[in-house]
């Protein structure tokens, strides 16, 4: 315990103020003194001067045009800034001023206050952000991007985040006595103010639940810069409840709670199972692309690895199809290796001919096993992405940023709802980050481009150029000969990533199944 506590000490600020009230507060109350509010102006103005030119480094689109002025105009007012300074952010915003990104760096660095780190603030810019009960993807992706430039480890945000998260919904939960309290209370009855589970009150000083190491002033500073002040009261009031209610979903069921209409096209099976427990401020979205017997017979085992980071669902959809799917492929690879036809694959396709108009006669053979569940399986998958971009649509997670995962037919799940939520307005600010692993999709730029437009941070496409079965499966599914599970996709974009997982899988799509990622 006295390790954990020095290391909070180390890592994070002490109680950075009391409760004294400030202009332009949240729920009209003065909020906890941050120490973004403490610096000197000249640090204030650098510390919004590099949000303003990292905003217009990073979402430089014409979509997220109101975001960022939005977002700027706001901070410089969360700040203490005068209004003055507002045409010199814009020109930040338009890409002007990037040179001068390491005078704002300096700046900051040299301000006392941050002697120790700069934690404090971007722990402030969180705050911030998440004030009016939601937390938009591009707002963190900034958060991230400002931190790296800070110095601030990636844990230090996430520990912050998932404490923070913790305590909010914690706080936004009510009991059926608490809620007909509330009720009362609200008809104008005069009843004594209940307390909240797990959270302690700002003024007594008492740690709140330590996780992650962090020190409790800093979370009371955080949540009373959210709701304002008055600490757990504020959190308990009726416009506190409903900001937590607007963070994490609709009586705080998220997305385990969503159940999907009897009767959503052709779609059998949608559902959400959680991976790990615990609530934070943002989540990811694992989609498997198939089932097999055995150990990967559930949707939850391929992501045992997945990092412990954030809330954490895997994506339940049609599992009598999959499983078909899962069982056809385990019966043509046996069927090839009992014809002796391994050989001559490795011979043919596997020396980088994947792509070949001519394949080996045993492996053609063989197609009667496999094509049937694939191709109902791909339209199945196009169904469900675009049913899950409806979900992620009316924020049935909450207004939180999420990421998602997937493999194989996973991936074409993910690619379809972003396709889908490309198609819309006003669907910028829910994804954060995507990675798709062996995707059967278009690769073509036109499609990513689209795509890429409701995706804040980064687009990882992991492909194999040696993956036969892919190539194989996919020969006659679509007439494009451009598939991102087989090779990079070539798009000038900072937000697509191409990475080969040659020297990571071997040459068989299946193998993705086994990666315990």
């Amino acid at each position: 315990m006295e390790e954990k506590q020095s290391r909070a000490d180390t890592d994070f600020s002490p109680d950075p103020g009391g409760t004294g009230g400030e202009q332009n507060a949240p729920c009209g109350q003065g909020p906890e003194k941050l120490t973004s509010r403490q610096l000197t102006e000249q640090s204030r103005f650098a510390f919004a001067a590099l949000c303003g030119v990292s905003l217009g480094q990073l979402f430089a689109g014409s979509e997220s045009s109101v975001f960022r002025e939005e977002y700027l105009q706001g901070l410089v007012r969360w700040l203490g800034l005068d209004e003055s300074v507002m045409p010199v952010m814009g020109a930040f915003l338009s890409g002007l001023g990037f040179e001068g990104s390491d005078t704002f760096l300096s700046i900051l660095q040299a301000d006392p206050l941050l002697a120790a780190g700069a934690t404090p603030i971007l722990q402030d810019l969180v705050s911030f952000s998440v004030k009016d009960g939601q937390y938009d993807a591009r707002a963190r992706v900034l958060i991230r991007h400002v931190g790296c430039l800070l110095r601030v480890a990636p844990q230090q945000l996430e520990e912050f985040e998932e404490t923070l998260g913790e305590q909010l919904k914690e706080a936004g939960e009510e009991s059926e006595e608490e809620s007909s309290r509330r009720l009362k209370r609200e008809r104008g009855r005069k009843l004594r103010r209940y307390l909240l589970i797990g959270l302690a009150t700002v003024g007594g000083g008492t740690v709140i639940g330590v996780t992650g190491g962090l020190a409790a002033p800093l979370v009371a500073a955080g949540a009373g810069a959210v709701l304002g002040a008055g600490g757990a009261a504020a959190l308990g009031s009726a416009a506190g409840i409903a900001i937590m209610a607007s963070l994490f979903g609709a009586a705080g069921a998220g997305l385990t709670g969503y159940k999907m209409n009897k009767c959503v096209g052709a779609i059998e099976e949608f559902k959400f199972l959680p991976l790990n427990s615990g609530k934070h401020l943002h989540l990811t979205i694992a989609v498997t692309g198939w089932l097999c017997s055995g150990k990967y017979s559930s949707f939850q085992a391929p992501w045992c690895s997945l990092g412990e980071c954030g809330e954490q669902y895997c994506l339940v959809w049609e599992s009598r199809f999959l499983r078909d799917l899962g069982s056809a492929m385990t019966s043509l690879l046996d069927g090839l290796v009992s014809m002796v036809a391994q050989e001559a694959l490795k011979y043919t396709v596997l020396s980088g001919i994947v792509t070949a108009l001519t394949w080996p006669a045993s492996l053609l053979a063989a197609a009667s096993v496999i094509d049937n569940p694939w191709c109902v399986c791909l339209n199945r998958s196009a169904e469900v992405g675009k049913h899950l971009a409806q979900v992620l649509r009316s924020r049935q997670q909450g207004k939180r940023p999420v990421s998602l995962i997937g493999f194989s037919l996973g991936a074409r799940v993910i690619y379809y709802c972003l396709q889908e939520l490309a198609s819309d307005k006003g669907s910028e600010g829910v994804v954060e980050d995507v990675v798709l692993l062996g995707a059967p999709v278009d690769g073509s730029e036109k499609s990513w481009k689209k795509m890429a437009r409701v995706v804040a941070g980064r687009i990882v496409n992991g492909y194999c150029r040696g993956d036969w079965l892919l190539g194989y499966l996919y020969r006659s599914s679509a007439a494009q000969l451009s598939v991102a599970g087989l090779q990079p996709i070539n798009i000038q974009d900072r937000r697509i990533i191409n990475v080969d997982l040659s020297s990571v899988t071997f040459p068989e799509h299946i193998q993705y199944l086994h990666l315990n990622l």
